[in-house]
């Protein structure tokens, strides 16, 4: 009997883990951010179906960023990682620096667009392309075989792209680097696009303050339009909006949004805005620096909650490390 209780006395000393037959798994209630592990920025946040998906660029020197990766949820929780939906491998033409994909599902198949090679002139192969597949997950095969838009126009660098969705059906591709940033009329099948009326195919539709990295959505009628400021590579990068009647404009630029908290991160821009499907519920997925790194490319995905006032302005977004709570689809 003393043996035994001196075996007892033993083991209650250690640190082993105790578990017990009636304890459930721990449900995981908020993301955390970043929201999953991996150097990843330039997200683009996305519904289809029952199912959240972020869209980033793989994070690494341009001469790495041969492939793109893809997550989903369905909670915003817990996300599931889709290797390699795409890589220069299955786009002849590109080369490396394969940026900030824009994904929309059009007549059952997904198109993805992206930026590659970072092309300094018109004498440079590269541009913004598109790939296609039959699911979200891929895999994406070059659509075209050659750049959708591979010239510089108004002097946007052909980057950055978003397309957007205008209420009447109309796609349009609204993108540039190097401070300019352009709106074109998408074709239908996305193999090209449709002069305005007046014969111009892109027409110039910068803010002041614009950098790079633009969104558009809709919201009680009007077009908030957002975009990043600052360098991608600095503390100090970030996102500001305006507001207008109109997808070309003109946005007067209202605010900063999202930036940089010395107590959080650093470098927090190049967004995405999700809306809960038929609630006035938003999120904002965005790339940040942590405090540890100083390497530009090391920059993680995150989530945080978009909120408007009472006159329809955005308010200043909070970022956090607790990230995002549980939110499936219905």
């Amino acid at each position: 009997m003393m043996i035994q209780k001196a075996l007892i006395l033993f083991l209650t000393t250690l640190s082993f883990p105790v578990f017990s037959q009636s304890s459930a798994p721990v449900k995981k209630e908020t993301a955390g951010n970043p929201v999953f592990p991996g150097w990843y920025a330039d997200p683009e946040g996305i519904i289809f179906g029952k199912e959240y998906w972020i869209y980033p660029t793989y994070s690494a020197p341009y001469n790495q960023q041969v492939f793109m990766d893809a997550f989903s949820s369905p909670d915003l929780v817990n996300w599931t990682k889709h290797s390699r939906i795409v890589d220069t491998t299955a786009v002849k033409w590109a080369k490396r620096a394969m940026w900030a994909p824009a994904v929309v599902e059009k007549g059952g198949k997904y198109f993805l667009f992206f930026g590659a090679n970072d092309i300094q002139n018109d004498q440079q192969k590269g541009g913004i392309g598109v790939a296609v597949a039959d699911r979200p997950e891929g895999p994406f095969r070059d659509y075209l075989g050659k750049p959708l838009i591979d010239r510089f126009h108004n002097g946007a660098q052909p980057i950055d792209q978003f397309v957007f969705k205008d209420k009447d059906g109309q796609y349009y591709m609204i993108y540039g680097g190097w401070r300019h940033c352009n709106i074109a009329k998408l074709k239908d099948d996305f193999t090209g696009f449709v002069p305005f009326p007046d014969g111009t195919v892109f027409k110039e539709i910068t803010p002041k303050g614009y950098v790079e990295g633009p969104f558009m959505f809709m919201r009680n009628g009007k077009y908030y339009f957002m975009w990043s400021e600052g360098g991608w590579t600095g503390p100090n990068y970030s996102v500001a909006y305006a507001v207008a009647d109109s997808p070309f404009g003109p946005f007067e630029r209202v605010d900063k949004i999202l930036q940089q908290d010395p107590k959080v991160a650093t470098g927090a821009g190049h967004h995405s805005v999700i809306q809960v499907p038929g609630k006035d519920r938003w999120y904002i997925v965005y790339h940040r620096r942590p405090l540890t790194e100083t390497d530009g490319n090391h920059r993680e995905t995150c989530i945080d909650v978009m909120e408007f006032d009472e006159k329809g302005l955005i308010k200043p977004v909070k970022i956090t490390f607790e990230g995002v709570k549980r939110e499936p689809l219905r």
